[in-house]
């Protein structure tokens, strides 16, 4: 079906007229229509239509401004609309049908009957309730806001709230088992002074230690503001749960075409038996997923080229969460459902990441001492997947952390594991599909440098990877890998090693230039930074690639923050001495009620690609959320 025509609407209205401004009725049904087949031109000549049927095409969007102001009823079942915000320029309308509509959720039912004021059916059935439910949230929002400015007022703070989330049934609800966690943490000695609520604020500024632009070039302070503090893992939705481990949290990757700035402010976070996305600008949880029996321990974002019915290329952000059980849920963000279970290993998976060249592709690590490549595949009609495995890495340790290698990320995999940094030809060309380490990386001569463990790596740039490790009791850090401007290309990897509350940055490439043919070689250090002195293990690290930042949480709630692009730009060699951090965020010690958090494990960080919103993980149940200004 091509653009409508003045001949088509005049043979397909009622009643049958020559003129446009006559009809009151029309059907176009089931002719193919696509989005950019409806010229708002041509509709706004129907001055004097109340009913218009676009039910059984191919629409993904309606025109902001169709100028269908007397429409009272519009069905637009069985199409492909992914938004109802354009519904707003229909004030008259009393009877809508979105049946059909996949990609609209339950959530867009409550946006209808807001938008809609004199709205009387929605797919057939009465709107009064959903309309209820609107005055309902209307009126508790208004309720909540008020009773915030009256607290803000009088302790003179800044205080934040987290709303009460409806559970969602997941599709696939898991088995009860024992929830013992299969690697020890930490000792539960670090009391949490809070009382047992989720409302918690803090005060207007979050202290920092830092220091300002220098004659070595160092970076000034970041300015950030703490926003929310928010209690959305709690078992059972108790709000005296301040025990639920959080683990990791990505931000949602922005792929809107054509803008090279475009920058997500929605963070997926997991911890306990749920999956959270929350916007970082408003506070508020968009999306939670629980699977009971589950404690989820890692997530990553890919987001897949789905081919409508229409024959259009869609993007649709896909969320993977796996923990205890071993399985892989992949999560369908915007539906609000689980879409596919992968049962990928038959113990807990402890990381998991997709790989940056193949959006089907994706690394699971588990405790079972093996790191398999899936291929997930694309959804099919009826929205689930089917996962192929692809290869199998086996590890002599437990693998904790995943990186594809920046500048071929199809042929070699670094993986932090419990007995040190080992490295993997993944090419798939090759006919061996199960594999072991090709490479293990020492950060000190002799045999005392093995074994240490590495649990954190990421990437600052094209050339940056950042690597945590930690022998015994000993943590060691980070590895960052980058090419100074002015020189020949190589990886920077910053360790924290045998120097307990320091990080190494060392060299990738030219770390794996002397390698030859050995099978365990000793990492090019470069230079050391400041870190935290605690004995605790299992701080990750993150990095922020297009700011050239480091970050990392310790045992007292801070969060460490590093600048590494001054220190990259210097020629070699690099200062011996440890560089001290750009800034400390100290912990902003949120109140509950009268009392307040004075200490907590960050025990991961995570920025957005602007550097915009931060994202701080707690071992006491709490999602901390600052802004930059």
């Amino acid at each position: 079906m091509g653009p409508l025509s003045a001949r088509l609407l005049m043979e397909r209205g009622r009643p049958k007229s020559d003129r446009l401004g006559r009809i009151r009725s029309l059907d176009l049904s089931g002719l193919k229509l696509l989005s950019e087949h409806l010229d708002p031109k041509l509709l706004s000549r129907l001055t004097q239509l109340q009913e218009l049927d676009l039910s059984n095409n191919q629409l993904e969007m309606l025109p902001a401004n169709l100028g269908l102001s007397h429409l009272r009823i519009l069905r637009c079942a069985n199409n492909q609309l992914g938004d109802v915000t354009a519904l707003c320029q229909f004030p008259q309308l009393e009877e809508l049908s979105l049946e059909g509509n996949p990609f609209l959720t339950v959530s867009d039912n409550l946006k209808v009957s807001f938008l809609l004021p004199k709205l009387r059916k929605v797919n057939g059935k009465d709107a009064s309730s959903t309309s209820s439910q609107v005055e309902n949230l209307n009126r508790e929002l208004t309720s909540r806001v008020r009773m915030i400015s009256e607290e803000l007022v009088a302790s003179g703070g800044t205080q934040v709230h987290e709303a009460d989330i409806p559970e969602k049934s997941p599709k696939a609800t898991a088995v009860q088992e024992p929830r013992a966690r299969p690697v020890a943490k930490r000792p539960d000695d670090v009391p949490l002074n809070l009382s047992p609520n989720k409302r918690v604020c803090t005060s207007p500024l979050a202290q920092v230690e830092g220091r300002s632009m220098g004659s070595d070039g160092s970076q000034p302070a970041l300015k950030l503001e703490p926003l929310y503090f928010l209690q959305c893992h709690s078992k059972n939705n108790s709000p005296q749960d301040l025990k639920t481990q959080l683990w990791a949290c990505a931000f949602e990757p922005a792929w809107e075409e054509g803008h090279t700035e475009a920058t997500s402010q929605s963070v997926a976070t997991c911890g306990g038996e749920a999956v959270c996305v929350i916007d970082c600008q408003t506070g508020i949880v968009l999306h939670k997923y629980k699977a009971p029996g589950e404690e989820f321990f890692s997530v990553a974002w890919t987001a897949l080229m789905v081919v409508t019915q229409a024959g259009n290329k869609k993007r649709w952000s896909v969320l993977a969460a796996a923990g205890l059980r071993g399985q892989v849920r992949l999560l369908h963000v915007r539906a609000g459902f689980c879409c596919g279970i992968i049962r990928a290993h038959k113990k807990a998976i402890a990381t998991l990441c997709f790989s940056p060249t193949h959006e089907t592709h994706l690394f699971t690590a588990s405790y079972d001492k093996r790191i398999i490549l899936w291929d997930i595949g694309v959804p099919k009609e009826d929205y689930t997947f089917q996962a192929s495995q692809l290869l199998t890495l086996d590890t002599t340790s437990t693998p904790l952390r995943l990186c594809p290698v920046a500048s071929c990320p199809d042929a070699y995999l670094l993986a932090g594991c419990e007995g040190g940094c080992c490295c993997w030809d993944v090419r798939l060309d090759q006919p061996q599909k199960r594999r072991v380490c090709e490479v293990e990386f020492v950060f000190s001569e002799g045999s005392e440098a093995r074994g240490q463990r590495v649990d954190g790596l990421a990437f600052v740039n094209e050339d940056v990877v950042g690597l945590k490790a930690s022998e015994g009791s000993q943590l060691w850090n980070k590895c960052l890998e980058k090419a100074p401007r002015h020189s020949s290309p190589f990886f920077l990897t910053a360790s924290k090693g045998n120097d307990l509350g320091t990080i190494c940055l060392w060299s990738w490439s030219q770390t794996w230039v002397s390698r030859g043919s050995q099978s365990t070689v000793a990492v090019v250090v470069l230079a050391r930074l400041q870190w935290s002195p605690t004995e605790l293990a299992y701080f990750s690290l993150s990095t922020c690639p297009d700011e050239g930042i480091v970050l990392c949480g310790d045992e007292e709630g801070n969060v460490w923050i590093y600048d590494v692009r001054h220190i990259l730009a210097q020629q070699p060699p690099l200062p011996a001495t440890p560089q001290a951090p750009t800034q400390i965020l100290k912990w902003p010690q949120p109140r509950a009620l009268s009392q307040t958090v004075t200490k907590t494990m960050v025990n991961t960080v995570v920025a957005n690609s602007t550097f915009t919103y931060l994202t701080a993980l707690t071992d006491s149940n709490i999602v901390a959320i600052w802004k930059r200004h």
